[in-house]
């Protein structure tokens, strides 16, 4: 069973617990979360995909939790979307109706309503492990957003996998305030939780006076997230009655990495992951936790590095290159067959689009992504994220973003976008001295430029294309 922990025969022996799922206000225990889903479900039972305007609500989780028990396959869409990406979205997935709510542009979509107070206990046979539980978009950087079909046995598998690795179980409470259309959010968040059979509080904003008010025990935060939160010493503080602290979807800069361990005396836990893959290299919970790095494949995982010409890359932990998995994941690119098959090698690789490098130990580090993070300046490859790592050791830097622009001579020369501290004054030289003898010469910006800010999507990941 894909969410075990609402089994209702259990609930029904008594196994219930009235705190099961906190959002915002609204407190679920597991029977009142099965009663509500269990009428979703009621409602939509034979429908193929349905849409949910995942807000930041019990309403999105009911909606959610009660698709899945019907055995309807979910779309969840953010509630930042725009017209353009809105048609786009429901016309290629296919969604026959809004559940819960929908938006001032529903598509002409009906909307089936969720009701948080129906109850309804009928009994549904557990779909088929290959069905499709999720059809998650992607960003759309290279193209519109793609669906990806993730099948109840892939979220039950990559759950498990997690929960070995950070020994989660049902003693956890989960805190997390992050969006619920997403891997990190809703997945990991929600459904894992529910998986598991630990508690999960969401609360609506990540802020870290929320995260301070909370009593966890795990807590997923993206870096931004984190990075205010380490900004914050009195609420960081805070978590120091916390088991792991959990950040992904981005690289957590070492600074951050570092005042999170001072302040609460716990290292954080990277991990690394996808949507088409979900989580497949973390941390331990038990293990080495090293900042930059983000730890070992998951149980079920391989990993491997190839250079350009498709020939090893040395697991040195210095040389990058293109990072492949091998092991169980999504069931491709929803209508789009051509774009599936490239993501696999011939012999069975998929083809992540990241570059990483790899220790003799096996640990894993990510230098980001091969068409904005990957720059070839003067006949070398740089990695983005070592020179923004090393730019973020020069005081007075608040956050950076490295990026390679057109050169004439060099074919491209690295700029570092550099947004300094409040009232901090930052010598564009000495940025570029530092990376010099931190890292290499060749790895040094040709130029700093000051902003007031980095562009970012929901999940706090910069978006690069748009630095010029």
């Amino acid at each position: 069973m894909l969410l075990r922990s609402l089994n209702p025969y259990l609930v029904a022996r008594g196994d219930d617990v009235e705190d099961a799922v906190t959002v915002g206000d609204t407190v679920l225990s597991r029977s009142d979360l099965i009663g509500a889903a269990t009428s979703v479900a009621e409602r939509i039972a034979g429908v193929d995909r349905v849409a949910v305007w995942a807000e930041p609500t019990a309403r999105t989780v009911v909606a959610v939790v009660g698709a899945l028990i019907a055995g309807v396959a979910v779309v969840p869409v953010a509630p930042d979307s725009g017209p353009a990406e809105l048609d786009h979205v429901l016309a290629d997935s296919g969604a026959r109706a809004w559940l819960g709510v929908a938006p001032e542009h529903a598509g002409g979509l009906p909307t089936v309503p969720v009701r948080m107070h129906a109850r309804s206990w009928h009994s549904y046979p557990e779909p088929a492990g290959e069905s499709t539980a999720l059809v998650l978009y992607t960003s759309g950087t290279t193209g519109p957003p793609k669906g990806v079909l993730l099948s109840r046995d892939a979220l039950a598998r990559g759950l498990d996998a997690l929960a070995e690795a950070w020994a989660w179980t049902p003693n956890d409470t989960v805190v997390h305030g992050l969006p619920l259309y997403h891997v990190h959010g809703l997945v990991l968040g929600i459904l894992g939780s529910l998986r598991i059979g630990s508690r999960v509080v969401h609360t609506v904003k990540p802020t870290p006076e929320r995260y301070a008010a909370t009593r966890g025990t795990v807590y997923f935060g993206v870096p931004t997230v984190w990075s205010r939160i380490a900004a914050d010493e009195e609420s960081a503080r805070a978590l120091s009655r916390a088991r792991l602290l959990v950040s992904g979807s981005a690289p957590l800069p070492v600074p951050v990495f570092e005042k999170l361990a001072a302040f609460t005396g716990i290292a954080p836990i990277e991990r690394y992951g996808m949507s088409e893959t979900l989580i497949t290299v973390s941390t331990r919970a038990d293990g080495e936790r090293r900042p930059g790095w983000v730890g070992l494949p998951l149980r079920g995982i391989e990993t491997r590095l190839r250079a350009e010409d498709g020939t090893d890359i040395p697991h040195d932990g210095e040389s990058i290159g293109s990072l492949q998995l091998r092991g169980r994941f999504f069931d491709g690119y929803l209508g789009r067959p051509e774009a599936t098959a490239a993501t696999w090698t011939d012999d069975g690789w998929f083809v992540t689009g990241d570059v990483a490098a790899i220790d003799a130990e096996g640990f894993h580090r990510i230098v980001g992504r091969e068409s904005t993070d990957l720059i070839k300046t003067g006949g070398y490859r740089v990695g983005a994220g070592e020179v923004e790592t090393a730019i973020l050791g020069v005081p007075g830097v608040g956050e950076v973003a490295v990026v390679g622009l057109p050169d004439d001579d060099l074919g491209q020369r690295i700029v570092a976008f550099v947004v300094p501290d409040s009232g901090a004054d930052v010598d564009p030289d000495a940025v570029i001295d530092h990376v010099a003898q931190q890292l290499s010469a060749h790895k040094r910006p040709r130029e700093v430029r000051f902003v007031e800010s980095l562009p970012r999507n929901a999940m706090g990941k910069v978006r690069k294309a748009l630095l010029e």
